[in-house]
């Protein structure tokens, strides 16, 4: 069977290295040899010939070079492997064209590439098993049957991606699609899934640390790490054969419901690489299945759709049956820990007279969640950890919409759920099912109360309102100073082996996902999990951050990689980022000091990098001295940057992130004795390059120009 596959893949090849030739003439003839050419938001060129063959592509002459050699390649009668992975060269260069022509559209119905950005943003997701995996769907499929496959794909988390007539046909439906979603129709063109071997591919780069130009271990990479398969719809044509042939490279099985002979190849992937499954209702479980792949998914028993891919969902006011809170009644949502004498566990209540009567009419009510918690290993510190878990609950049901947090929480329930029956108690069985589910080894007991009446909702909201005091001034009192240990996190290393991450009480995860009491917890739930104690040890340098513990805990994890960090310092053996961080800092030398660039931000920085191009140099566990990956909240830490002046070294940051985290860097400036800082840090409305920067520095006279050299 491979030879006749590859017969056909030939002859593809020769086709599409026909018709992309004419279009590359065609380009050079109309704007020259030396015109630039990229696909959007990416910092590696054309990422498959990039990261396999070490070719960073930016002009028409360059991709003509490159062309021209691949083409005499494929004249020679190469082998299989060489000649799949040649045909998705051609693709990749043929669909670079065809962008590269394209009308600038202000939106449109399909993706097209894959982002650098996209890929970061969900990069924690893919690391911690939120998303277990990523599925092709390509070909031609009756509507029903089609959005049966997408809604199971949904439920198990699966990132889907929609090639050919599939993609065409799930818009046409007009149902919900996106990242958000987990369905994302790349294009009509079979050659397209191409952008998502691009999307493996990148993962190697960003997150794995992987060589460009070292090919084996890149495709090793992808086999061993990205859980992928393609699921074929209709007859196979030829060109459906060439990309399956070209996935199979990447041991990425498909999966089709035509009756087809297995296809093996043992020194790729111990499990079949084409197989057929014709009934629809086995299909992704076949190829779940294929891949060896453990699925567990959590689900209330309530008659919507459950799962992370209806957390994005939005219910406009015309869409909406009822809605609690909003700024429009009372509400408030509470987790308080008891002792187990005092929790009846599975309890469901809801409190109020004309509760259900209420409920019936729709419109607006009041609602009070108080969700008691107990447990042997619970503890007090652990309550907003829950707490803030209820905003997931909630939206990964269909038809429910939750934002906002404590008393400023705000539900809708869709007349879609109305109808498909949800009630005002499946709200307290999504809490008090999910509650146990994902704390069950530190929660033994959960109770969820719904208080309706107007009255109790405001005497029990003051009640929340002073613990949420209570807490907030334990939390902000928490120094890194007064634990024994800090936590690691180790998640990212399934895809970013070389990579650990440090968490403390005052630098949380870069990613943004995990503080210091996220880790405690986690190491709690799951004590083998990705979240680890780490012993500080003996303190060596407190400006810096250095500890003993800490050094011996990041050079055993990361392979002897990294020696050392420095847990406040940028330029001194800083802490090493994985590529889904939320922020760039990198050094500005001429202005002596430092900026900050948010994940997508996609303009010029002024040291004339955009942040694609920065988080290129710094993923995958490199330890880069001058630039690091941080989250959003470590900014306005007391530790940020300690051991390189702080706050004062911030020169330049977009107008976006400055806005985010506005309310609290004026309070840290102050603090610090500089409370106009904000207005003398620049963003892209006042300068993208250097030369301007400094003019409008001097201007305000920045603290960082009588500070010290930053670089030493």
């Amino acid at each position: 069977m491979l030879d006749q596959l590859t017969h056909i893949t030939k002859k593809t090849v020769d086709e599409l290295l026909i018709e992309t030739e004419a279009i590359l003439e065609k380009t050079i003839l109309e704007k020259g040899q030396s015109s630039q050419i990229e696909l959007p938001d990416t910092a590696y060129g054309l990422p498959l010939i990039y990261a396999l063959e070490g070719i960073k592509i930016t002009e028409l002459s360059e991709l003509k070079k490159f062309f021209d050699n691949t083409k005499a390649k494929l004249s020679q009668s190469p082998d299989p492997i060489s000649l799949s992975l040649n045909y998705l060269y051609i693709a990749e260069i043929y669909l670079t064209l065809l962008f590269f022509h394209s009308e600038p559209k202000e939106e449109s119905a399909f993706y097209g590439f894959l982002g650098d950005t996209i890929q970061r943003t969900l990069g924690v997701q893919l690391v911690d098993g939120r998303i277990p995996a990523v599925a092709v769907l390509i070909g031609s499929l009756e509507r029903g049957k089609l959005l049966s496959i997408i809604k199971e794909l949904q439920e198990k988390r699966i990132l889907t991606f929609l090639v050919g007539q599939v993609a065409e046909e799930f818009l046409k439906t007009g149902q919900r699609h996106g990242f958000e979603a987990y369905i994302v129709s790349v294009g009509v063109k079979t050659e397209e899934a191409v952008f998502v071997l691009d999307w493996a591919v990148r993962a190697s780069l960003i997150f794995g640390g992987q060589t460009v130009g070292d090919k084996d271990a890149i495709i090793d990479y992808v086999r061993k790490r990205i859980n992928a398969f393609a699921i074929a719809f209709g007859s196979i044509n030829e060109k459906a054969v060439a990309v399956a042939l070209g996935a199979a490279v990447f041991a990425i099985p498909l999966i089709t419901d035509q009756n087809l002979p297995e296809l093996s190849i043992p020194e790729i992937a111990e499990y079949p690489l084409i197989l057929s499954e014709p009934d629809y209702a086995k299909i992704v479980k076949k190829a779940i299945e294929t891949r060896g792949l453990k699925i567990v998914v959590e689900k209330p028993p309530i008659p919507v759709a459950y799962g992370p891919a209806f957390e994005g969902e939005r219910i406009r006011k015309e869409d909406t049956f009822i809605e609690f809170g909003g700024q429009k009644t009372p509400a408030f949502e509470w987790v308080s820990m008891k002792d187990l004498s005092e929790v009846e566990d599975e309890k469901i209540e809801i409190i109020g007279e004309n509760s259900e009567t209420l409920y019936e009419q729709g419109g607006r009510m009041p609602l009070g969640i108080v969700v008691n918690v107990a447990g042997k290993k619970m503890q007090k510190d652990f309550e907003p950890v829950i707490e803030r878990q209820i905003h997931t609950f909630i939206n990964e049901a269909e038809g429910l919409w939750h934002i906002g947090q404590r008393d400023i929480n705000w539900i809708r329930i869709s007349k879609g759920a109305k109808e498909a029956g949800i009630t005002l108690k499946h709200l307290g069985l999504i809490i008090m099912t999910m509650t146990k589910a994902r704390f069950l080894s530190i929660v033994d007991k959960v109770e969820v109360l719904l208080y309706t009446d107007e009255q109790d909702v405001l005497t029990l909201r003051e009640k929340a309102r002073e613990e949420y005091k209570q807490r907030d001034l334990r939390l902000a009192s928490l120094t890194d100073e007064d634990v024994g240990e800090f936590y690691s996190c180790l998640l990212c290393q399934s895809f970013a082996p070389k990579h650990v991450c440090v968490i403390t009480p005052e630098r949380p995860g870069l990613c943004g996902a995990f503080s210091w009491l996220d880790a405690k917890a986690a190491y709690e739930i799951e004590p083998t999990g990705g979240n680890q104690p780490v012993d500080k040890g003996q303190l060596i340098d407190d400006v810096y951050g250095r500890y003993s513990g800490v050094d011996e805990y990041v050079k055993k994890h990361s392979g002897g990689e990294t020696q050392t960090i420095n847990l406040y310092s940028i330029m001194e053996n800083p802490m090493t980022s994985c590529g889904c961080f939320e922020c760039i800092v990198a050094v500005v030398p001429e202005a002596n000091g430092v900026m900050i660039v948010n994940r997508g931000y996609s303009g010029m920085t002024p040291i004339g990098m955009k942040f694609s191009t920065l988080a290129g140099m710094i993923g995958g566990g490199v330890q880069t001295p001058g630039f690091m990956g941080v989250g959003v909240n470590y900014i306005t830490s007391r530790k940020f940057l300690k051991g390189d002046g702080g706050l004062r070294r911030i020169v330049w940051m977009p107008k976006e992130l400055k806005e985010r985290v506005k309310d609290s860097l004026q309070r840290r400036s102050e603090e610090e004795g500089i409370p106009d800082l904000i207005e003398k840090i620049a963003d892209e409305t006042i300068c993208e390059d250097v030369e301007c920067l400094l003019e409008f520095l001097s201007r305000v006279d920045h603290p960082t120009l009588q500070m010290e050299p930053i670089i030493k």
